[in-house]
């Protein structure tokens, strides 16, 4: 199976900040080319998920997307925990950094990394 036939629709959205810290993280950390944006989740955390994210090659087993330019990849079976997510940047006197709006959680830790659904 060719990995260009698995490109699929938007299914998170990034916020205009928190796509500018991105690629800020791009290029400060010279990220190479055909290099993505990797979103997922893995078992752990206080809440029973955590998120992932950082910037990997594409696997085999990926969707591929682009969110205004940037290629984010995202493992299949990751999606249903995933779908209708935004990825925000907030900068605040308590918290700094992404965080993490997820309509498929039923419910989330303190910190905002960890989630179950």
């Amino acid at each position: 199976m060719n990995m260009e036939d698995t490109t699929i629709k938007t299914p998170i959205k990034i916020s205009q900040e928190a796509m500018k810290q991105l690629r800020n993280l791009v290029e400060t950390n010279k990220v190479p080319d055909g290099y993505g944006l990797r979103v997922g989740v893995k078992g752990g955390g206080c809440s029973g998920f955590s998120y992932v994210l950082g910037f990997d090659e594409r696997k085999d087993n990926d969707e591929m997307f682009t969110i205004d330019g940037m290629n984010v990849f995202m493992e299949k079976a990751h999606g249903i925990y995933l779908i209708g997510m935004e990825i925000d940047w907030v900068e605040g006197l308590n918290n700094r950094g992404f965080t993490f709006n997820n309509p498929n959680a039923s419910e989330t830790c303190g910190c905002g990394t960890s989630f179950n659904a």
